[in-house]
This record gives structure tokens, C-alpha cells and sequence, in this order.
């Protein structure tokens, strides 16, 4: 079975001016990913779609695949991920010259990514009638005594019914972590909801994920992977 993995890049980035190709802890951001992903010894090719030749280039000299450039009406503000998934998968079959079986679409941006976490989500792949794996982080605290605010600065649960409810007996909530998804290649390109009965998430350690949308978030990253990088590897071989 052919196994991909496709990190969507694209050039523009408003509020992190060309993060993907920015210095993160002595290399351009899409180094990492893609490290992680050659790792991991899962892949037969890993490919980056993109519509910037810059990183293209840098993305090439990392050891990624990248056939061509991303076609521009895929490459804006407000294109969702599936499409982009399905036009990677589309130039990878083309490059490879075979339909993929597994794909692995891992994010730009994924720094903090370890080869075991990306192996951890194919493993799950595995089980019968999973469909979609994908990598998740628990809430620091119980969603179910969340509050919000009106605009009258007051304050209410928005679950009232757990305003008595002790912390130790709520069940535990997880959210997306926006590192990777693995899926069957006819899920992808198929209408298949990401979150149902027929997928698995693949939790992350605490500190493991951080959202880059801000300098701020970039300055956090940074401090998390040193934590968990203390010595950073040239690749992910020995990563934890």
C-alpha cells in the first residue's frame, strides 16, 4: 500500500508574516514537519503543497516532494483543508504514477511533532472500520464548568447543570490539535466527516501543540520545543 504524507504551505500569512519559511529554532519552520514525517520510516513520499516557490524550493532542499505549485484559487484566506488535501493527493498519484492507499496530511506549522506521535496516529488507523486518526489534547480544565460573559459584563454557566457537579467526576474533553490527520485516501476524497463513529484520536502529551497565529504564539512554540528538544535533532530519528 502506498502511504503519502502532504503538508499544505501556502506563501500568504497575515498575522505570522512567511512563517512557514521563518527561522524556528535555526531552520525554516517546514523543515520540521517534514523531518518528522521522513522519520517515521511510514512514508513513501512526502510532498508539500504549495503555491510559493520560495517554499517550494526550501521545501525540496528538506528532502519533500513538490511537483508543482498549488493553483491560486486553493491558496487564499478562507480555502478550507479538504479541497487542499485532495489537490495534494491528485499531484502526488500524478507524481508517483499509483493511487495512494494512506495519506497523512500533517500541518505547516507542526514543530512540536514527533515521529512516535505521527506512528501513534497510523496505528490507529489500523483498527477495524477507522477511516480517519487525528491528533487531539485534552482541556486543562472541565469544558463542563465553562461561564461566558454578556455584554453586560455578567457571567453565566453555559452548562448550568454542572454548577454543583465536582471537577474529579466530569469526563474528560479533548479538542483538536492541529498536527496531523491520517485517513484512507477514498476518505479524504470523499464527503466523510472528520469527527464520527468511524474516527480515533491520537491524544497528545500536555505542551505538545501550540496554534502559531500570533508572535506571541511563536515566542511560546519556540520555548516549548526547546523543552521538549532540549538537544534539537538534525532529524527526528531519536525524537520523542
Amino acid at each position: 500500500m502506498t502511504t503519502i504524507a502532504v503538508i499544505p504551505a501556502r506563501g500568504g500569512s497575515k498575522r505570522v508574516p512567511g512563517k512557514n519559511l521563518r527561522s524556528f529554532a535555526g531552520r525554516p519552520m517546514i523543515h520540521w514537519p517534514i523531518a518528522a514525517a521522513q522519520a517515521t520510516g511510514l512514508f513513501d513520499a512526502v510532498y508539500v503543497s504549495t503555491d510559493d516557490a520560495e517554499i517550494a524550493a526550501v521545501a525540496q532542499a528538506a528532502g519533500a516532494r513538490t511537483p508543482r505549485l498549488r493553483d491560486a484559487a486553493l491558496a487564499d484566506d478562507h480555502t478550507p483543508l479538504r479541497p487542499v488535501i485532495r489537490d495534494g493527493i491528485a499531484m502526488a498519484e500524478a507524481d508517483l504514477g499509483r493511487p495512494a492507499g494512506r495519506v497523512c496530511m500533517i500541518l505547516a506549522t507542526a514543530a512540536l511533532l514527533s515521529p512516535a506521535d505521527i506512528a501513534a496516529g497510523a496505528a490507529l488507523l489500523d483498527q477495524p472500520g477507522v477511516i480517519f486518526a487525528f491528533s487531539a489534547m485534552a482541556f486543562a480544565a472541565p469544558v463542563q464548568r465553562a461561564v461566558l460573559r454578556d455584554d453586560a459584563g455578567g457571567v453565566a454557566m453555559l452548562w448550568p447543570e454542572h454548577r454543583l457537579t465536582r471537577s474529579q467526576d466530569l469526563p474528560p474533553a479533548y479538542h483538536d490539535a492541529g498536527q496531523f490527520y491520517w485517513g484512507s485516501r477514498d476518505a479524504f476524497v470523499s464527503d466523510a466527516p472528520m469527527y464520527g463513529p468511524q474516527s480515533r484520536m491520537a491524544v497528545l502529551p500536555p505542551l505538545s501543540a501550540i496554534d502559531i497565529d500570533t508572535p506571541e504564539d511563536w515566542g511560546i512554540a519556540e520555548a516549548l520545543f526547546r523543552l521538549r528538544y532540549p538537544t534539537p535533532p538534525t532529524t527526528r530519528g531519536d525524537a520523542a
